[in-house]
């Protein structure tokens, strides 16, 4: 994040029609540009009306709005004889036009990691009402950050609502179902719950066993059968990051509600429209956090406006530096009013697949065999910026029961109160405990 400062993602009768992929290893979701040059991203300052006109003269159709009762954002597509370059450009020079951009696809990244003993610790013990595995809650990464010690001192178990742009998660995970609010499913237009196990087709009810490795990308506890059938399988490459995403944030702040907003699919991908609709979802549907651990391929103006309208609005935004081991910028983590988070392990080093800089990194956070939740009411666990982000994301939730409002930078500014580990990594890794400090003494 730039600041002046630093100079700078069931019942019974589902489990039927399912077939289960179970991974462990996930890293940022990112995005790149190719596979999109029939979608285009258009503000119209004419709205509807103006951009349906464009379209008559140029043959290109109008798919849908992205940004909610605003209407002047939209999705528009033409077939795939036309050259994308030539169209844009007269796009970008129609009547009313503000701007136009092609849309990104995203997808995720990946690596292998070993497999932390805590998964295997799956003793029962309560947090905030719930029944949870041991794990899940004593594992590394919260004392690290000093999470207990802070939910304790200040009295705090998280506020508001936290909006997930990922995969979606799983309604019927015994962990969250009590903390979801209504969500969007973007890949399918579909109200409710965002379920990413829809993206799924079950032959057999899936068992917790052993920690294993089911394809080059990652392990979960389940069973050996399951684990033979699911290796190899790229189509669900990514299955289980939103849920995964989101039980961090619940861990951190139980009492926050978690809003599922389904823009990628289960092997990864999604379009860059589908994320900027998300954003104004959050912001139209009363979101105060908005977690993204994902990664585009490039700068979108369409993007950075979406992003600026949440602030405007007073939502607070983290989003994941990404996994390229880079000193480089991504966005959304290098917006100004977005606070890039990067990785760090058990020692308080910087992930070796971590991005880094302080133009991007506002803070870290662990990113290593952290333990969460999982689709079917399983636990796996994760590396990568995708899994640190939702801490962040977390302690500004448990910031919003302290003091009842905190906007974006309120947020961010406490957040600097870190462990300082050196300018690549901004202000430091978290420290849940001095942001909430920090907060309540501003």
């Amino acid at each position: 994040m730039q600041r002046s400062s630093l100079a700078d993602l069931s019942n019974g009768g589902r489990f039927m029609k399912r077939s289960l992929l179970s991974f462990l290893v996930v890293f940022g979701l990112s995005s790149v540009s190719a596979n999109a040059d029939d979608r285009f991203i258009v503000r119209d300052s004419n709205g509807l009306s103006g951009i349906q006109t464009v379209c008559a003269l140029l043959g290109c159709t109008v798919a849908e709005g992205l940004d909610q009762s605003l209407g002047q954002l939209f999705l528009v597509t033409t077939p795939d004889s036309v050259d994308p370059t030539v169209f844009l450009k007269l796009l970008q020079n129609a009547p009313a036009v503000v701007d136009a951009e092609i849309d990104q696809v995203a997808h995720t990244s990946h690596g292998r990691f070993a497999i932390p003993s805590g998964l295997s610790d799956i003793k029962p013990v309560k947090y905030y009402g719930e029944t949870v595995p041991q794990g899940y809650v004593d594992q590394p990464a919260t004392a690290i950050i000093r999470l207990s010690y802070a939910q304790h001192s200040f009295h705090v178990k998280g506020a508001g609502i936290v909006a997930v742009i990922d995969t979606g998660i799983d309604p019927d995970h015994p962990a969250l179902k009590h903390s979801l609010v209504p969500g969007y499913d973007f890949t399918r237009d579909k109200d409710g719950e965002g379920d990413e196990t829809d993206d799924v087709t079950l032959y057999t009810r899936p068992r917790a066993g052993t920690p294993k490795w089911v394809n080059s990308q990652g392990a979960a506890r389940v069973d050996q059968s399951t684990a033979a059938v699911v290796d190899g399988n790229k189509k669900y490459g990514d299955f289980g990051h939103g849920t995964m995403v989101s039980g961090i944030i619940h861990l951190v702040a139980p009492g926050a509600y978690l809003m599922p907003l389904k823009a990628f699919r289960a092997n990864g991908t999604g379009y860059n429209a589908d994320i900027i609709r998300a954003v104004y979802f959050a912001v139209f549907h009363n979101a105060n956090v908005i977690n993204m651990s994902f990664n585009l391929a490039g700068d979108s103006t369409e993007m950075k406006k979406a992003i600026d309208y949440a602030d405007n609005k007073g939502i607070i935004s983290a989003a994941a530096a990404g996994n390229s081991g880079k000193e480089t910028i991504v966005y959304p983590a290098g917006y100004s009013d977005v606070m890039g988070i990067a990785s760090t392990n058990d020692k308080d080093q910087r992930s070796s697949f971590s991005n880094y800089g302080p133009k991007l990194v506002w803070v870290a956070a662990p990113g290593e065999g952290i333990i969460t939740t999982y689709p079917f009411g399983l636990y796996a666990a994760g590396w990568g910026t995708s899994f640190s982000t939702p801490f962040v994301s977390g302690v500004a939730a448990l910031m919003l029961d302290l003091r009842g409002s905190c906007d974006e930078s309120e947020s961010a500014d406490a957040m600097a109160h870190a462990k300082p580990l050196g300018r690549a990594l901004g202000h430091g890794r978290l420290d849940a405990y001095q942001a909430l400090n920090a907060w309540h003494d501003r």
